[in-house]
């Protein structure tokens, strides 16, 4: 039953935001490329629910190791509809994609989109060097830039009035947070580190 539930609210937590964001009376006003980089972007949040979750192999029915090579797999597919997202808006607006991407946009959620997205190349970039000869290190860089990029995505997402349907993006940005924390709490790697500086 545990299992079924896990998977169950995953399913709901990938479907839901979507489903609901399909609906929206703003896309009668919008182009294409507007419209793919918009679902690019919320597919990118719920997918990335996900990732704490298997870096920590706290998925029913997956094993450490092939946990762990899913969560590889996910961060492409994050990174992809990423790149999907600010291709998109790229198309539809190239100067505010310009000020936004050297953090000069007058609106507050574009500079959180884009602290999100560096701190996602970074980690990407991390992840492609694979762990050097100081394991913890890297994982502590690895778990620091996925909270930069989930407190950047969560804000970034909030502080949009457009698509996405606004219960269903906060229940969405909750869970986010809530996956995150708890599987950072629990990864011993902040444990031992914790317990070195006492």
């Amino acid at each position: 039953m545990r299992s079924l539930a896990i998977w169950g609210t995953g399913a709901c937590v990938l479907m839901v935001p979507f489903a609901l964001a399909t609906q929206s009376p703003l896309l009668q006003w919008r182009d294409a490329p507007y419209v793919v980089a918009g679902f690019a972007g919320i597919l990118a949040m719920t997918v990335m629910v996900f990732q704490p979750l298997l870096a920590a192999a706290e998925l029913p029915g997956l094993l450490r190791q092939r946990a762990r090579r899913v969560h590889r797999w996910v961060g492409l597919l994050v990174l992809t509809l990423v790149g999907v997202h600010v291709a998109g808006l790229w198309l539809t607006s190239p100067p505010d994609m310009i000020d936004a991407l050297l953090f000069r946009s007058p609106t507050p959620f574009s500079v959180w989109g884009v602290l999100a997205m560096w701190a996602l190349v970074l980690s990407a970039g991390l992840a492609a060097m694979g762990p050097p000869m100081r394991p913890r290190l890297w994982r502590i860089l690895h778990t620091a830039l996925f909270l930069v990029i989930m407190v950047g995505s969560v804000v970034h997402a909030l502080l949009i009035e457009g698509t996405m349907e606004t219960v269903s993006k906060s229940v969405l940005c909750a869970v986010l947070i809530w996956v995150t924390v708890g599987a950072v709490l629990r990864r011993r790697v902040w444990v031992v580190l914790l317990r070195r500086q006492r």
